[in-house]
């Protein structure tokens, strides 16, 4: 597998293009079009909590390094996230302002901010490695490097290892917190005396 550092892309080239699904609750494309934030091997976007999302775009204005990005480049030219999906959704909400933030003592959006500190976000540079490899190897990386972090569960290094279009529409079905059939089999599940029975 082949590997190249990138410091030179900044949040701003990141946000470009920046496409979020707002049902989904999910990241979709950055880089002005040429970066898939959230292939099918990725779980979903959980940093939509008010805590770990804002805490990425506070990190980026206090001068705090978000830590190494990994991205796979595609034989067609696309890239895709491999590692940093959630801190890259996070910056494009914030940058789109789709994130308020707790910042200087008062809640703000990025158009809130004065120029200085939307100068200071955008020309933020991330570290970045880029890699081309087969899907075998891209995958057993996808499993090494996800050690780290926010672990992921069982089911999901599953999801990530054996993507493929049954397991994308099973993610589409039921890992949307969106998705009503989800929130009405949740409340069943969980014992929801308001639940209606089925």
């Amino acid at each position: 597998m082949k590997t190249q550092l990138r410091t030179d892309i900044t949040i701003a080239d990141i946000c470009k293009g920046f496409v979020y699904n707002e049902i989904e609750g999910k990241g979709l494309y950055g880089w002005n079009g040429k970066l898939i934030i959230q292939p099918e091997y990725q779980r979903n976007y959980i940093y939509n909590d008010g805590k770990k999302d804002v805490a990425v775009a506070q990190s980026v204005l206090r001068g705090f390094p978000l830590g190494l990005i990994y991205f796979t480049q595609r034989d067609d030219g696309m890239y895709e996230v491999l590692d940093g999906q959630q801190r890259i959704t996070s910056l494009g909400r914030f940058r789109t302002n789709k994130l308020p933030i707790m910042f200087d003592g008062r809640e703000q959006n990025y158009n809130s901010l004065n120029d200085e500190l939307k100068a200071m976000f955008d020309n933020t540079p991330l570290t970045i490695y880029i890699c081309q490899g087969t899907e075998k190897e891209i995958k057993e990386w996808f499993q090494i490097i996800n050690i780290g972090g926010v672990r992921l569960n069982d089911q999901e290094m599953r999801n990530a290892i054996y993507s493929g279009p049954f397991v994308t529409k099973m993610k589409a079905q039921y890992s949307n917190s969106q998705n009503p059939m989800q929130m009405k089999w949740g409340a069943y599940v969980k014992g929801d005396p308001k639940r209606q029975e089925v």
